[in-house]
Parts: C-alpha cells; structure tokens; sequence
C-alpha cells in the first residue's frame, strides 16, 4: 500500500506535454514553466547531465536569496570544472568555450553568472512569472535572455557548484551552434538596445 500510495503521488503530481509544432529548447522550456504550478520551479536537461542530487543545495542557496525579495533565481554551474574540460577537450571546442563566454559577456551584458548555460535552472514562482511571459528567444541562447531580463528587472541570482557529466548524444554541433548562439545574442542586444522588445512589467515595490 504505502508502494502503491507512493506511485500515484508521483503520477498525479507529474504532467507530460506536448506542443504542436517544434518551437526550440527555449520555447519548449518557456510553455513547461509558464504551465508549472509549483512553488519553486526547476528546468533540468533530460539527459540528466546534472546530478539531480545536487537539487538540495541549490535550494538552499535560492532560500537565502528569498529572505530579502520573493523573487530569485538559483543557477547550476560547472565553472569550477572548466579546468577539467580545458583539459579533456579538443582545442577548437576550447577556442569556441572561451570564445562563448567572452561573448555572452561583451555583447550580452551578463558578468554575474559565469555559466549561463547549465541546464540546471532553479525559479522562485515570483520570478519564473515575471521572466518567461517576456522572453523572445526560442533557441539554445535563451538562457542568455533570461539573465538580461533578470538584471533589467533587478531580480537576483546566486550561482552553485554542480556535479555534471558529459552526455554523448549532444544535438550542439560546435561551430554552426555557436554562430547560432552568437547570432542570438547580438539579436538579444541590438533589439533590446533600440526598444524593438522591452520588459514591460517591472518588479513591484516591496
């Protein structure tokens, strides 16, 4: 019974969806948040790169940052094993690494977070609502996005060491993803510097 109990809260509490047509990593990501009921929401890459197990610390870390404001952010990161990967990759993918980085610093603005890109996201409802309901980008870059429309809107976000693994099967094909990725971001800069998109709806007094 206490099996059988077990097994129908994790059916009930979890829902698949599907979505008509492909809109991207990010569209997809953006439908499942805007659709969550939860408290706290995580987006996690499902090739499970990311130890799951890991999920407690970063809640942790995003509980401290909800004692001063409902809204917050906590970030997976692997900045502290890019020695390891320095070492373990080839040296275009080096060169493309680094490259990314200084890029997503340079045009997209974001010096708070060392690794945008860890699938490992962990929201406050407060601010999964703000953010996704703004967000434009529908590709691998809209990690990216959610940070500039986090900083414009002046809502935290704490980065956390994670455990994560390479996974084979990657759908990132490193020279044409990154210009795609670069592509975005000079989207995501241009068209937020001359107000073609804006955020629109500012955190509310506290």
């Amino acid at each position: 019974d206490c099996i059988s109990d077990i097994f129908n809260f994790i059916i009930i509490q979890n829902r698949c969806m599907k979505l008509p047509a492909n809109r991207g990593k990010g569209g997809a990501v953006r439908q499942g948040v805007l659709s969550s009921r939860g408290r706290e929401i995580l987006f996690a890459d499902a090739d499970g790169a990311t130890d799951i197990n890991d999920l407690g610390k970063v809640r942790e870390s995003l509980h401290k940052l909800l004692q001063s404001s409902p809204h917050g952010i906590a970030v997976g990161s692997r900045a502290h094993l890019q020695d390891d990967a320095v070492a373990n990759r080839s040296f275009l993918r080096n060169i493309l690494m680094y490259g990314f980085h200084m890029f997503v610093f340079l045009v997209g603005g974001i010096s708070n977070i060392k690794d945008t890109q860890c699938g490992f996201k962990l929201f406050s409802r407060p601010a999964a609502r703000a953010i996704f309901p703004q967000m434009n980008i529908e590709r691998w870059a809209f990690d990216v996005e959610i940070f500039v429309i986090a900083n414009m809107m002046g809502i935290k976000a704490t980065e956390v060491a994670v455990n994560w693994e390479e996974i084979d099967g990657s759908k990132i094909v490193p020279v044409f993803s990154w210009l795609e990725m670069a592509k975005d971001l000079l989207m995501i800069r241009t068209r937020y510097m001359i107000g073609a998109w804006s955020v629109t709806e500012r955190l509310k007094d506290e």
